[in-house]
């Protein structure tokens, strides 16, 4: 058998770097069936449809310093991780020893510069461990004790989403915490529910459309319109009066179907029993947003029970926070025993 010329020898190893070279620069893209190139965008893995399959594995939960011992319950830091970023967050128990249901709470929109541990559901989550049930608050990435999020302003908001499932998948974990803490308590893993408030609110929709999962939850004022118009609505509050979050928004939508990424596209996943509270004098949630909200869900044969609370705020500040409270609690009871 002759031997190749150098020259040929040669050429086959430049054309075969050059090929290899070129498929592995080209690794974030796919074929399709008709073997043309698409692009993977990287915020393309937030849409509802992905997340809505996507498998959270979950992580250890570690039980941190004690933040407060109150009459029937008692506080703690926790952590967890997502994607392998630190989590910390506000933990609430019961002081007597049992197996309590799970309670994940999420805050509404606080500054950065004005945030503590626990802003936003402390008061709630304390009534609620002395009332026997477990509470978890996430600070979310780039508050408390928490890494710090993307420094994609969009992809920030959307890890909102996969810090609240991360935090579902490793709820199996929380009690194997609490023993290494030596918290002499249980949690039930088996019934969790969700409590949201503003922002919050519209987090905990998203997590029930993307979890698919019949957790009861409680909705204070939720933000409950599309995005991005839910993030646009408060941008007067910004000291640039949200300029730089429009022109970041402007420049997502010239590249993503804005459509996939709005809870308001999905309320048929909702699964689970909601109880809705809107306060007709919110300041920052208009009534007209929980009342189409109540509408939508209705109309889709969903299990809700709606309250209005005449001359109410925003954190039901005029008086009616203990009726708020006593009927989360009751609703909570109710589903869980």
């Amino acid at each position: 058998m002759k031997k190749l010329p150098l020259i040929v020898v040669l050429l086959l190893l430049v054309i075969g770097f050059s090929i290899f070279y070129f498929l592995s620069f080209q690794k974030e893209s796919v074929l399709s069936p008709v073997g043309k190139k698409i692009f993977e965008k990287p915020l393309e893995k937030y849409t509802f449809e992905s997340l809505r399959v996507k498998r959270f594995q979950g992580s250890e939960i570690s039980i941190g310093k004690l933040l407060k011992e109150g009459e029937g319950f008692t506080s703690y830091i926790f952590y967890f991780k997502d994607n392998g970023k630190k989590v910390s967050g506000t933990m609430n128990v019961p002081n007597n020893p049992g197996i309590y249901p799970i309670i994940m709470m999420f805050r509404g929109y606080v500054d950065k510069e004005k945030y503590t541990i626990g802003e936003g559901t402390r008061h709630s989550g304390e009534v609620l461990a002395q009332n026997n049930f477990v509470t978890l608050a996430p600070d979310f990435l780039g508050y408390g004790e928490s890494d710090n999020p993307s420094n994609n302003s969009i992809e920030e908001r959307f890890q909102s989403y996969t810090t609240s499932l991360s935090l579902i998948a490793s709820l199996k974990n929380l009690n194997r915490g609490l023993d290494k803490a030596g918290i002499n308590i249980k949690a039930d893993p088996e019934k969790v529910g969700i409590w949201g408030h503003s922002n919050g609110g519209h987090i905990a929709l998203s997590i029930l459309e993307l979890s698919g999962k019949d957790y009861p939850t409680v909705l204070w004022n939720p933000v409950s319109k599309p995005f991005p118009y839910s993030v646009l609505y408060f941008t007067d509050e910004f000291d640039d009066h949200g300029k730089a979050l429009r022109r970041a928004i402007a420049n997502f939508e010239k590249d993503y179907d804005i459509e996939k990424y709005s809870p308001t596209n999905f309320f048929d996943w909702i699964q689970a029993p909601i109880q809705l509270h809107q306060a007709i004098d919110d300041e920052a949630v208009p009534l007209r947003w929980s009342e189409q909200l109540n509408e939508q869900l209705v109309k889709l044969k969903k299990d809700v029970t709606y309250y209005i609370y005449p001359s109410e705020n925003h954190n039901f500040g005029n008086g009616s926070w203990p009726t708020a409270i006593q009927r989360t609690l009751d609703f909570y009871k109710i589903n869980f025993h």
